[in-house]
């Protein structure tokens, strides 16, 4: 301090220091980020992402797919919101329709495949990773219950299942609406609803998060947890006894991406983020977790990932998903809610 040519006063000192400290952090720009994906994964993103761009910080905020999709409408005339990173392609593509997307291309995004890209020009969403829908099986408690593996989804409507299955709230989460609508387009309604009818006999709970049937199932509280194939590897990876299924070889599945929300107060850190979740570099981040992301020659995945998961995602139309949701939605709740987890506030 003295090469100033005068003392300063303790106090005055402090607050010069802490001025000084405070500055950096106070020019980077705060990026609100909407997100479904899952806190195991959330945390290296921003770690990856703040290394490259030490300049821009950002604040999470997630749920589920459902409950994402309807803040968002919520607040259209007062965007919360930046960039949504880490949400079904179902919900962004439904948040287009209601004038909610800005259109961007990022810089790297026609590297991508072309299932990882909306075809308009410039998209309104570019895909990070694909998520399958699965079962976690649990062998220990099967095998001290007699529960065989099922090969079917249609086995899941067996009597043996009773009480020992927990599935996401397809009102609540993406994935659990999956489940439903890619049974209705395999099965046809009036199969598919009896179908769940049955199934909803078997179930215990309908739980608001993807993640936790697998969890419960991880555990044993429940021999079968019907959930996605982010969970169920690193549950598998840490000693839980569970074998991760896709009965008939074909299963739900959607593609995680991010969009930047209109009227983002901060559009231009949104379009580098964007901008990252489109490139080489970020898709070996996303590899580290999921099998199947948008970058050819990264499919490897994480450890007890399901082999070639990609192909067994089920061909069915995601615009008639977004269709008849809310059809669907209501019926499936005036069928089936009474079991439902309590909604958190």
């Amino acid at each position: 301090m003295r090469n100033f040519g005068y003392l300063l006063s303790s106090a005055t000192a402090v607050a010069f220091v802490a001025a000084a400290v405070a500055t950096p952090a106070a020019a980077k720009t705060q990026l609100t980020v909407y997100s479904t994906l899952q806190k195991e994964v959330l945390t290296p993103y921003e770690q990856a992402f703040e290394a490259a761009h030490p300049d821009i910080d950002i604040t999470w905020v997630r749920d589920a797919g459902g409950v994402m999709q309807a803040r968002i409408m919520a607040e259209k005339d007062n965007p919360r919101a930046d960039v949504i990173f880490g949400m079904p392609v179902t919900n962004i593509v439904s948040l287009k329709r209601e004038g909610l997307i800005e259109p961007y291309a990022p810089k790297d995004y026609k590297q991508l495949q072309s299932k990882f890209r909306d075809d308009a020009d410039p998209p309104y969403w570019v895909g990070l990773e694909m998520y399958l829908n699965v079962v976690c099986f649990n062998t220990v408690e099967a095998e001290k219950k007699g529960i065989p593996i099922p090969k079917h989804w249609t086995d899941l409507a067996d009597p043996v299942y009773k009480g020992q299955i927990a599935m996401p709230n397809p009102t609540m989460s993406n994935t659990g609406y999956g489940y439903v609508h890619s049974w209705i387009q395999k099965m046809g309604d009036e199969k598919a609803w009896d179908f769940l009818d049955k199934l909803h006999q078997n179930v215990s709970v309908y739980t608001n998060s993807s993640s936790t049937p697998c969890k419960y199932a991880a555990n044993g509280e429940y021999v079968v947890g019907l959930s996605t194939d982010l969970t169920g590897p690193f549950l598998k990876t840490k000693g839980a006894p569970i074998v991760l299924l896709v009965p008939d070889d074909e299963t739900a599945w959607d593609i995680e991406s991010t969009a930047m929300i209109k009227g983002s107060k901060n559009p231009e850190a949104a379009k580098v983020l964007i901008d990252w979740g489109a490139s080489r570099e970020a898709h070996k981040v996303f590899n580290k977790y999921y099998g199947a992301v948008g970058m050819d020659g990264l499919n490897n995945g994480p450890p007890n990932s399901i082999p070639d998961g990609a192909s067994k995602a089920q061909d069915y139309s995601v615009e008639w998903s977004i269709d008849n949701r809310q059809r669907i939605l209501s019926e499936w709740a005036k069928r089936y809610d009474s079991k439902s987890e309590p909604k958190s506030n």
